[in-house]
């Protein structure tokens, strides 16, 4: 096992402890994972993680904002880049859907969502990340009806029945359900891309 990233005062980087998480979170599961293991992996004790998470539920959450603050930094770039929105939109849903079975980004949300209806905390926090999700790709929609490239829609209610079906694929494939890999899924996603969002035109 590689050695844990520690600072200059020999603690270890809390990104680090993040990563690590979010890798043993993919592999068995939050309800399996004990401070006392993680802390084992990373070379450390466990009253160092609590010191920094207090809480499995707060190290989940704080495991899934890391993960989707290096998304939203992607997906920022993406509709920074000059290119057409037909080709933003097929690279969005590419970024969106996962790479395969356990993908680790997708497991994490995956526990997060089982904890949400009973945790507040949690669902404002998951309500929030989804938004920003919601924000972006309306943004994407709009300016792609703004350039003449799609025909005028309710940006907002689209891009909502977008992600909704992105959610359902996605679970499919990491779940590694029969009949949905990354491949279909995508192959899916595109087609219905095709119907909710028709080019100007069509």
């Amino acid at each position: 096992m590689a050695r844990a990233a520690r600072r200059r005062d020999g603690h270890i980087a809390q990104e680090r402890m993040l990563e690590e998480a979010m890798a043993a979170i993919a592999e068995k599961g939050l309800a399996s994972l004990t401070m006392s293991a993680l802390a084992e992996r990373l070379g450390t004790s466990g009253g160092h993680i609590l010191y920094y998470f207090g809480s499995k539920d707060l190290l989940l959450l704080e495991a899934v904002r890391w993960s989707e603050a290096a998304l939203t930094a992607e997906r920022r770039t993406l509709l920074a880049r000059r290119l057409t929105a037909e080709r933003k939109l097929a690279l969005f849903l590419e970024l969106y859907l996962p790479r395969g079975p356990r993908d680790a980004r997708w497991m994490l949300w995956i526990e997060l969502w089982a904890r949400t209806p009973s945790n507040e905390p949690l669902h404002q926090a998951q309500e929030e990340m989804d938004q920003g999700w919601q924000d972006d790709l309306e943004a994407l929609l709009a300016k792609g009806v703004e350039r003449g490239r799609f025909a005028p829609m309710d940006v907002t209610a689209r891009a909502c029945e977008l992600l909704a079906l992105l959610d359902g694929l996605s679970t499919r494939v990491v779940l590694g359900q029969r009949g949905t890999d990354r491949r279909q899924a995508l192959a899916a996603a595109r087609s219905a891309a095709e119907r909710l969002v028709p080019r100007a035109g069509s």
